[in-house]
């Protein structure tokens, strides 16, 4: 019988969201103006389509 209260507390996809808002914190907080829009998707990782 498997123990209820056995349950992992890490989320992978939680992990990946708090670090890609973390690069995010970190881009805004280096630079003196704010940050364009294609340069948050790259630190984000989305690319568009051309």
């Amino acid at each position: 019988m498997a123990d209820q209260f056995d349950v992992s507390l890490e989320d992978g996809d939680l992990l990946v969201e708090v670090e890609l808002t973390t690069n995010l914190i970190i881009a805004a907080s280096a630079s003196d103006e704010r940050l364009a829009p294609d340069e948050i998707d790259r630190i984000l990782g989305i690319s568009r389509p051309n």
